[in-house]
């Protein structure tokens, strides 16, 4: 599909001013609020930024579905259609984001490559189904919901995780907190991600993004990019579950 170069342009879309919100966000975090978190400052700006993107970007992108033309329901999703505006709208919502976190991460926590290749990984995905392909926000969308669904209740945990050590009332609310968290993200990544990522695949692979929709090395691309995702996902909420489990028997073996 041929690109349209004028859609590079950011000063045409509002990315510019997104990009300045979670910019304002972030400094409003790291700055003023969590100046006295410590060590656990970086991570926890991270958690705060976030904080004010995913249940947004979940409701977003609902309504962005519902209200797109192509779709009978949100059940049945056409992943292949065109681009709707208010679809772009949500995708450079998420592009903003993801441009501040992942500066923050290059800037302050540069070791942790893993997470810094997912936000990369993350921004070619919405970039390109945004400025390149301008078809597939469907799905991406679909995704997205699926990924940041679990946003509120994993960054309440996060930052419960960093100030247990000096606030008791953080530790309390950790401990309470994990086996919901970990339970609620096993279900949405474990479970229903997977699920949607197959229907996703086989609806590509049965060529309805051909004749000019998606490009092959578009939807591919986008597939590889998800599936390794959805698997360090599974393996991160895995190792909790172990440790959890872990810390659980060492109480138990302490109270006997």
């Amino acid at each position: 599909m041929a690109m349209e170069i004028e859609s590079l342009f950011l000063f045409n879309s509002p990315l510019l001013s997104f990009t300045l919100m979670f910019s304002i966000i972030y400094s409003l975090g790291y700055f003023l609020l969590l100046k006295k978190w410590g060590s656990s400052r970086y991570e926890a700006s991270s958690c705060f930024i976030s904080l004010f993107h995913g249940t947004p970007a979940v409701i977003l992108a609902i309504s962005s579905l519902i209200k797109s033309p192509q779709n009978n329901n949100f059940f049945h999703l056409d992943f292949a259609a065109q681009n709707t505006s208010f679809q772009d709208l949500v995708l450079e919502f998420s592009i903003g984001y993801f441009i501040i976190d992942v500066l923050h991460y290059m800037i302050f926590i540069p070791k942790d490559v893993l997470f810094i290749a997912h936000h990369l990984a993350t921004l070619y995905v919405l970039a390109t189904c945004r400025y390149i392909v301008h078809h597939g926000a469907v799905s991406i969308l679909g995704l997205l919901v699926l990924a940041e669904i679990t946003s509120p209740c994993q960054n309440t945990w996060s930052l419960a995780r960093y100030r247990k050590v000096d606030l008791p009332e953080a530790a309390r609310y950790y401990e309470f907190l994990s086996p919901y968290f970990f339970t609620f993200y096993s279900a949405v990544r474990g479970i229903l991600g997977p699920l949607y990522v197959l229907k996703m695949g086989a609806v590509f692979a049965s060529g309805a993004a051909d004749g000019g929709l998606i490009p092959k090395w578009a939807w591919i691309s986008w597939m590889i990019v998800i599936v390794v995702a959805i698997w360090v996902s599974i393996l991160w909420v895995l190792n909790l579950w172990i440790d959890l489990s872990r810390r659980r028997a060492n109480l138990f073996k302490k109270v006997s």
